[in-house]
């Protein structure tokens, strides 16, 4: 009983271990990063005011790098999320090199683009259509979002979370990491008691010998012979 005991508390600590890997239950981890939906109205002057609600979290806005990543977030967002038709995609048009950038600075491996002719893609935002999963480009001018997509890489930065998520985070893995030891000397305390003749689990006297006790025979220069 002590041995499935600690097994099971082992297995906790791998379980927790596994979910701390990204901020909160509210995340769902992907191909090594993090994603949440903030379900928040926000007003928008710039596509900054977007992005600083990820980065609030510790993240930065969506970027998507193929397509299992892409079907991915689209079957989130209607199974889960319940997310709106359109939804701002974390990128910006570089009038630099002409081309369109990931706001968190990751390479652009994969698009998805509608087919959209003659566009002026000054101050031109990205947006992913949830219907059909395609890309689309728009004015960034837009005066409101219905919530926010965000992504963080695994391993999460911890230095973004609240001071309540870091005191809890704390709390359970000491509790998981203290169980297992009390498992450890329940069960040596059981071993121990049971080569001695006698078990804190039980009120019957045993056998002083049993398969995991060894047997010590004395000397014949030293035996007792009982008459």
């Amino acid at each position: 009983m002590p041995h499935a005991a600690l097994s099971t508390l082992l297995l906790l600590s791998l379980a927790t271990a596994t979910v701390a890997d990204c901020p909160s239950p509210a995340w769902v981890q992907f191909q090594g990063s993090c994603y949440t939906f903030l379900r928040v109205t926000v007003n928008v002057e710039s596509i900054e005011d977007v992005r600083n609600q990820c980065i609030g979290h510790g993240a930065d806005m969506i970027s998507i790098h193929n397509e299992e990543e892409n079907a991915f977030i689209l079957d989130t967002l209607q199974k889960q999320w319940k997310g709106p038709d359109d939804l701002l995609l974390g990128m910006f048009y570089d009038t630099d090199d002409a081309s369109f950038k990931w706001f968190d600075n990751s390479n652009m491996t994969f698009d998805k683009w509608a087919d959209q002719d003659g566009e002026d893609l000054v101050d031109t935002c990205g947006f992913l259509y949830t219907k059909t999963g395609e890309w689309k480009k728009g004015n960034c001018e837009i005066s409101s979002v219905e919530g926010t997509l965000c992504k963080a890489a695994i391993p999460y930065d911890k230095k973004y979370l609240s001071d309540n998520h870091i005191l809890i985070s704390t709390l359970v893995i000491a509790g998981t990491v203290t169980l297992t030891v009390l498992g450890a000397i329940i069960w040596f305390l059981y071993k121990r008691n049971a080569c001695s003749g006698f078990s804190v689990f039980s009120t019957t006297l045993q056998s002083p010998y049993n398969d995991d006790c060894a047997l010590v025979v004395a000397d014949d220069d030293y035996a007792v012979q009982l008459d």
